[in-house]
């Protein structure tokens, strides 16, 4: 998504802009998504097991202020990290195959009683189904409660909000992804943000905690397949005037055998109640519409 101004010479003709085109086959940016996944370089991928490294779905370096999109299968395992420790990515979920069903994120706090998103941590949808678990976490600054950026408030705040701007909102970027996916505007809930902390007063007032610093990762475990919507861009609280921030590693790989493990309780450890009846009523709902 890098912003090209100024004409590169011989592209004024359709020969030589074609020629140039061409020409920029092949190369690579530190920025951008990785196809095949396996040709992301081993910065991304450091600490994959072989195992993981055979079933790479997804690869990319998402840049500050930019956003990104992909449909993922069940039992997909998606891990960011914060490499330089000033990433803030907003993050939605929608299920693949019925996309009115999305990531609740008030339900995510409520339902198992834990404000703090951490490892082990159900998201929870709207239907009560468990549409994906934190499966490991070393940041553990996290937020489901103050939401988006928009583009009002990054107006007043930065001078512009636009999702082509030098500052643009979570919001407006989440949006950009949804359309990518068939929806619009009305279908940009409530987002989770990570890599970038809160915390709660007994009184109920926010304080913003910030990053936990370079290298910190968080790792996702889809329980349905998913359309997963991303914006790395400012959280609302951040106390500084300038707009900044770092960009955040993708990586994905098809793990179904961690689905068991989850359930067993050798993932993240015994589920409590709460996350078991959502897990049932996701698995419920799956056998029922694969029923022959």
């Amino acid at each position: 998504m890098t912003q090209v101004t100024d004409r590169p010479a011989g592209t004024a003709t359709t020969a030589g802009a074609r020629a140039h085109a061409r020409e920029q086959h092949g190369r690579t940016v530190d920025n951008m998504r990785y196809v095949p996944a396996a040709s992301a370089p081993a910065r991304l991928t450091a600490g994959l097991s072989d195992g993981a490294m055979g079933k790479l779905t997804w690869a990319e370096s998402l840049a500050f202020g930019r956003y990104t999109t992909l449909a993922l299968a069940r039992g997909t395992r998606i891990r960011l990290t914060d490499t330089s420790g000033d990433a803030c990515v907003h993050a939605l979920l929608y299920r693949a195959e019925a996309l009115h069903e999305r990531l609740n994120v008030a339900d995510t706090v409520k339902v198992p009683w834990q404000a703090y998103p951490t490892t082990g941590h159900p998201l929870l949808s709207d239907a009560g189904r468990l549409m994906a678990t934190i499966a490991a976490d070393t940041s553990a600054r996290h937020d489901a409660l103050t939401g988006a950026t928009t583009l009002e408030s990054n107006t007043a705040k930065y001078g512009a909000g636009t999702a082509h701007s030098a500052s643009p909102a979570a919001r407006e970027l989440l949006t950009l992804g949804a359309l990518k996916n068939g929806l619009g505007p009305r279908d940009v809930a409530p987002s989770l943000s990570l890599f970038k902390g809160i915390t709660v007063d007994p009184a109920g007032s926010i304080t913003f905690t910030g990053s936990a610093g370079p290298g910190a990762a968080v790792e996702l475990l889809l329980q349905m397949d998913a359309v997963l919507v991303l914006a790395n861009t400012a959280h609302p609280l951040d106390p500084r005037p300038d707009f900044t921030g770092t960009a955040v590693d993708i990586v994905a790989w098809y793990a179904p055998q961690d689905l068991a493990a989850l359930e067993a309780g050798s993932l993240t450890g015994p589920l409590p109640p709460e996350h078991q009846q959502a897990l049932r009523n996701t698995d419920h709902d799956l056998t029922a519409r694969n029923a022959r």
